[in-house]
């Protein structure tokens, strides 16, 4: 749920921008006949009374889910966290964050700030609806969203991903370890634990085998079981890009030339039968980025001029280039790939030597090789998947 080109955009809550998937209309529809339903009952109630009112009480559940989805985000935004978005969709809500929480306890204390609100909102309406005189449909309505609170609170604190329990967890994990990825892991097999067991269940009762269970709770299950899966998915191969270097996934034979080579010399050394790059950094005699050069470039030089002619007196400035240490974990450099939309990165020492390129596809086939090493020495298959890298996006 986190890309919201399907979604249709409300306006800013709080500076937050604020989704609403299509989803979310269905609900609100079905909420509001079985609380107009339950209002026509009601002999003081007439006419379109009873589904205004059933309209205006469906409005203020998803209210409540709201209220929860805040929690998350001024949690987040107090520890200097940026709310990408909030979303309303079939099953609730979402606040998209920016990054993960810096250590344990602040992602614990993001997780539990929407339950916390959701238990708030049920103290407040559970005492309007005992000490405030109304009249008995609007007594209704506020037992109705006090119920709604608790329930969303409950429901919430199960503990396994995606839910706000499984981040709990996720983040005790995270303090056990030291590793927040071995706390996603753990939490997203719960988080499909529960899933498996709301689909079994809800699988009885709409067979009629069981008086617990519906097509929701069948729902519901699935819905856990995506979720729970990619998270954990996502959070194995952040694992694996942790346990690995930039320099670890360089390009072999990167574009690197020295400056002080003839252009006869660069094209019969690093172009003539060799991959076709059409630029190539360029390098002093301590192997430092000088600039690059592009073949092009060699198209305006007549070949009889080759010998005499050096690559450095072609160097052009690279206007904009982006360099790490080769000692960055690749999980940093695949997330600044990502955030900058970087087609390469240059991977450089202390003292700016130059190691070579890194990019998606020289990550892609670092990964792919170790699944190839693992098959081979517990024969069996592991399959790495290219689009795998991409599931930090999600």
């Amino acid at each position: 749920m986190n890309n919201n080109s399907n979604n249709i955009r409300i306006g800013n809550l709080f500076g937050i921008p604020f989704y609403i998937n299509p989803s979310w209309f269905f609900v609100l529809g079905l909420v509001t006949l079985e609380l107009g339903y339950d209002f026509a009952r009601y002999p003081q109630l007439s006419g379109i009374i009873p589904w205004l009112l059933g309209l205006f009480g469906a409005l203020l559940l998803f209210a409540s889910v709201l209220a929860h989805e805040l929690g998350h985000s001024f949690a987040a935004i107090a520890q200097g966290i940026q709310v990408k978005s909030i979303t309303l969709f079939i099953f609730g809500g979402l606040a998209t964050l920016e990054k993960e929480s810096e250590t344990p306890l602040q992602s614990l204390l993001v997780a539990i700030a929407g339950p916390l609100v959701s238990i708030l909102l049920f103290i407040v309406f559970t005492i309007i609806g005992v000490n405030v005189p109304l009249a008995d449909p609007l007594t209704a309505v506020v037992s109705l969203l006090a119920y709604i609170n608790l329930v969303l609170a409950l429901f919430n604190m199960i503990p396994g991903l995606p839910l706000d329990g499984g981040n709990v967890l996720k983040a005790i994990v995270w303090k056990i370890t030291g590793n927040p990825n071995k706390g996603i892991i753990f939490a997203g097999r719960v988080g499909q634990f529960f899933g498996w067991l709301a689909v079994g269940i809800g699988l009885l009762g709409v067979l009629g085998i069981s008086k617990i269970g519906s097509f929701w709770t069948l729902l519901i299950g699935w819905f856990l079981l995506q979720n729970a899966g990619m998270a954990a998915q996502s959070a194995t191969v952040q694992d694996k890009l942790d346990n690995y270097t930039a320099e670890d996934a360089v390009i072999a034979d990167s574009p690197i030339v020295p400056a002080n080579l003839s252009l006869r010399e660069f094209v019969n050394n690093f172009v003539i039968g060799k991959k076709q790059w059409k630029k190539f950094l360029v390098v002093n005699e301590n192997n430092q980025l000088q600039g690059n050069i592009s073949l092009d470039d060699l198209k305006q030089i007549p070949t009889s001029q080759w010998n005499e002619i050096l690559v450095e007196e072609l160097i052009k400035p690279i206007a904009e280039i982006t360099t790490i240490y080769n000692t960055t974990s690749l999980l940093e450099v695949v997330k600044l790939i990502e955030i900058q939309q970087l087609k390469e990165i240059v991977v450089v020492k202390e003292d700016q030597e130059v190691v070579g390129l890194v990019d998606k596809i020289s990550i892609f086939n670092l990964l792919q090789q170790e699944a190839l090493d693992k098959a081979k020495e517990n024969q069996k298959s592991e399959e790495i998947k290219p689009n795998e890298v991409d599931l930090l996006l999600k």
